[in-house]
């Protein structure tokens, strides 16, 4: 019989396909690393044995090749997605640099503490003939691009007043940016959490109750337990920054921070707004609090992701919950906020919030929206999907799309401000930043462009 009768080796081959996950794993491991070591072997074995080959030992030699190689390329692909996830967490230095610079700046110029937004214009800020947007959000940079590419884009800036809602630690650098960098001729507020004036000690428990809670899921997220490779899944998943942001939590405070205002437009801060948002503010919710691309669409095709995205049905506490299979998000939102007042949305949020800890995180993975989808379940409205392109933060869209789309959302791990954001959408971001401008060129925000 010849070295190479291919129905004998095929027949090995089979019968060594089936058992492969049985192989010793030291067989593996010495297995050779390419075709030419497998064939070099081979022909030694040639040479040793009168011309004739173990087929079973060939097979079993290559099945044993081709596993490590397999296992090599998914080590490799999960060593690419932590370091990839590890660099999505962190501030880049020029950022962290820009927030210091406006710190500075802030103590040593006067203009960077003048009056945000300047006296002429603060009767606009609850003035309801106004076109509002919140921004809740500790991120300057972003910040900044929300604000400019909106003003861009507006028919009539001057009509837009921006909120901008920040916490105690970036209050000052964000003030300072928003004080020499004026949106002019919109107006921007600038306000810490620290410096609201709630009097009424009910809208103070509502607001302590919110941020106790997520403290409280924030030290039992980080000590729960269960298997290994759950333990390691919840420490990657609780060190993104999203995970535990309490301002991404403290939107379901709204009615609270904006008690004069019957309606705001709500932007997340990695947006780049692209058309103007009159059509956007004059939606007509038919009743419901909130406006959201994703919401209840026709024919149950959701644009985006479905509910069994975010919760978990297999648990009994939310199947058969909800009403609507599509989810919305948060990102760019038309909200009425008289109506949201008439509810007890907030009450339900934070009720939930409790039962996802109490139940060891079963019912959703820690973030802000999930509980969202069951409080405002059958209060949110469907609006066109052109006003809200998500996911430029996990994938490259289509061009027409995105040339459609009124608000571009960079939802995901890529943020257009990292280096690891996609090169060609990371431009549709970075053209509404003044590359001239002394702050960004000192800390180098744009070199990387």
């Amino acid at each position: 019989m010849g070295p190479w009768n291919r129905q004998e080796f095929m027949k090995e081959w089979r019968r060594t396909h089936r058992a492969a996950t049985l192989l010793d794993p030291v067989v593996v491991e010495a297995a050779p690393d390419s075709l030419d070591a497998l064939m070099a072997e081979m022909g030694a074995a040639l040479a040793s044995y009168d011309g004739r080959l173990d087929m079973e030992a060939v097979a079993v030699k290559m099945m044993a090749m081709l596993l490590k190689m397999d296992r090599k390329v998914k080590s490799s692909r999960v060593r690419a997605l932590f370091k990839r996830h590890l660099a999505s967490l962190g501030v880049p230095k020029s950022v962290h640099c820009l927030t210091l610079r406006l710190a500075e700046e802030f103590a040593v110029n006067s203009a960077a503490r003048s009056p945000v937004p300047p006296p002429e214009h603060a009767p606009r800020l609850t003035d309801a003939s106004y076109l509002h947007v919140a921004l809740v959000t500790d991120n300057v940079l972003a910040a900044a691009v929300a604000v400019a590419s909106a003003a861009r884009s507006a028919a009539n800036p001057g009509r837009l007043v921006f909120h901008v809602v920040t916490d105690k630690k970036s209050y000052v650098p964000m003030h300072s940016w928003f004080a020499l960098h004026p949106a002019s001729p919109a107006a921007v507020e600038v306000k810490g959490l620290h410096q609201f004036d709630w009097r009424d000690g009910g809208v103070v428990a509502s607001v302590m109750r919110t941020v106790e809670e997520v403290q409280r899921s924030s030290l039992d997220y980080h000590r729960s337990g269960g298997s290994s490779a759950e333990r390691e899944h919840r420490r990657l998943q609780a060190s993104k920054p999203s995970t535990f942001s309490l301002l991404n939590y403290l939107k379901i405070h709204l009615p609270e921070f904006f008690p004069e205002l019957g309606r705001v437009v709500l932007l997340d801060d990695d947006v780049v707004v692209r058309k103007d948002l009159t059509g956007l503010w004059e939606q007509d919710l038919d009743g419901n609090i909130i406006g959201a691309v994703g919401a209840r669409e026709g024919g149950g095709i959701c644009t985006d992701k479905t509910l069994g995205d975010h919760l978990n049905f297999s648990d009994p506490a939310v199947s058969g919950l909800l009403s609507s299979q599509c989810a919305w998000s948060w990102g760019v939102n038309i909200i009425d906020l008289d109506a949201w007042r008439r509810t007890n949305v907030t009450e339900t949020y934070q009720l939930w919030l409790q039962k996802n800890r109490e139940s060891g995180f079963r019912l959703w993975q820690m973030a802000s929206l999930p509980p969202a989808l069951i409080a405002f379940d059958g209060r949110v409205q469907a609006i066109e999907p052109l006003w809200h392109l998500p996911g430029l933060g996990r994938r490259v869209p289509d061009p027409e799309a995105a040339r459609s789309s009124a608000v571009l959302h960079f939802s995901g791990p890529r943020k257009p401000w990292l280096e690891v954001a996609f090169p060609e959408l990371r431009q549709l971001w970075l053209g509404h930043l003044n590359a001239s401008d002394s702050f960004l060129q000192g800390c180098g925000v744009l070199e990387w462009q």
